[in-house]
């Protein structure tokens, strides 16, 4: 996918953050800082990690500026609605600063933290796949927990083989 213009862009992201926060909203309250293992993140670890990466690092980068990313500690936010929060006002704000970028920019270059120079375009899909990949660790934290997922696209595995005709 190549990104060659903003606001384009802001809807299909858009459409990623939807799918994303419906399996937030699967998070029950009372296992926001729930994890597997103690030496790994918890659902709100996860959360804020989204949130602050996507503001703090990616948003910064493609204006050409370093990365501020605070970490993903209960001091950003600690509790379900703080967590919530914390995690749709860093979208907020990502969403104003790239609302802002002139679509030129996004064939412009920016520098990522571990000093790849890369057009801004590629930073953004980059985005978009990070999120993908923590989001599926939290379908798999709510699986362990056995807590009932939306379905990604609308249907469940099951319900699209059932609406399948029969294998030949």
């Amino acid at each position: 996918m190549e990104i060659r213009d903003i606001n384009s862009f802001l809807k299909y992201w858009e459409s990623i953050r939807g799918r994303t926060s419906r399996v937030i909203q699967a998070i029950p309250r009372e296992h926001i800082e729930w994890t597997y293992r103690t030496d790994k993140w918890t659902l709100g670890d996860l959360i804020r990690h989204l949130a602050a990466l996507e503001r703090y690092m990616f948003a910064e980068n493609v204006q050409g500026l370093p990365s501020r990313y605070p970490g993903h500690g209960e001091e950003l936010a600690s509790g379900y609605d703080e967590v919530i929060a914390y995690f749709d006002r860093m979208h907020d704000e990502t969403v104003a600063i790239l609302r802002s970028l002139p679509d030129q920019r996004l064939e412009e270059t920016c520098e990522t933290p571990g000093g790849a120079k890369l057009s801004v375009w590629k930073w953004l899909r980059a985005m978009i796949e990070h999120e993908i990949h923590h989001r599926a660790q939290i379908y798999t934290y709510l699986g362990l927990l056995d807590v009932e997922t939306p379905p990604l696209y609308g249907l469940t595995s099951e319900q699209v083989h059932n609406r399948s005709l029969p294998k030949d």
